[in-house]
């Protein structure tokens, strides 16, 4: 028998929206390889290349938000009650 219940990697925040610290050890990789990419990223472009720069971190963002969608908690606004 198998169970429909999805492994959470993100948590919800206690209070406001969004997600806590990852509560798995596949939300800490997640969050370690965006972080390299991030760096990698701004290592190499933003000595110059500012504009792409900006479009490589908001690529990253988009996709760490994603991941948060599918492998987190609901996001809904929370006020410390659950």
């Amino acid at each position: 028998m198998q169970t429909t219940e999805k492994q959470v990697w993100f948590p919800a925040k206690k209070y406001g929206w969004g997600w806590g610290f990852p509560c798995s050890w596949q939300g800490w990789v997640t969050i370690m390889v965006w972080l390299a990419l991030v760096a990698g990223g701004s290592a190499l472009l933003m000595p110059g290349r500012f504009g792409i720069w900006i479009t490589w971190l908001i690529v990253l963002g988009a996709a760490l938000f994603t991941v948060c969608l599918l492998k987190g908690e609901k996001p809904r606004w929370r006020w410390g009650k659950d």
